[in-house]
């Protein structure tokens, strides 16, 4: 009977460390996931906080997944025939509050620019390929808005 009780504690200490290896090993996955789908860095210009980026899958979702707290998402693609895009990178970006005081211009270096922009009427220039484009845009207090240029081939 004590042999019994003794190899029945030995499997029960077995089966806790397996679960504990097998949790550990969810939790290392699980961290490697969050480590890969990170924000690219909030930068500042003025008081202007924006995020840019995009490349790749991981960076593009996790921006997707941000853009909800910003006032302002841009997109910049090149459709292509046959209905699907390519992205866009180095797309000069210039935003302007109505009556003319800039308030960010950068490079972006990704398809996706994130911004945060008190509400009012801004104008966003966006220059690619050497081809500009332009829009106006009313910014609305805790909402998002969301904006695509498209350069065509």
């Amino acid at each position: 009977m004590k042999m019994l009780s003794e190899s029945m504690t030995h499997v029960a200490q077995r089966t806790r460390l397996a679960g504990g290896v097998m949790l550990l090993s969810a939790a290392a996955l699980f961290a490697m996931h969050e480590a890969r789908a990170e924000l690219p860095p909030v930068q500042t210009q003025g008081s202007v906080q924006y995020v840019m980026g995009g490349i790749g899958s991981d960076e593009s979702e996790s921006i997707k997944q941000a853009m909800s707290q910003y006032s302002l998402a841009l997109i910049f693609a090149s459709p292509r025939q046959g209905g699907d895009a390519a992205y866009m990178a180095n797309v000069q970006v210039g935003i302007e509050k109505k009556g003319g005081a800039k308030v960010l211009d950068v490079k972006a270096d990704g398809p996706y620019l994130l911004v945060k922009l008190e509400p009012g009427t801004y104008t966003v220039r966006a220059d690619a390929d050497g081809k500009s484009q332009t829009r106006d845009v009313t910014v609305k207090a805790g909402g998002s808005t969301q904006i695509r240029f498209d350069w065509k081939d």
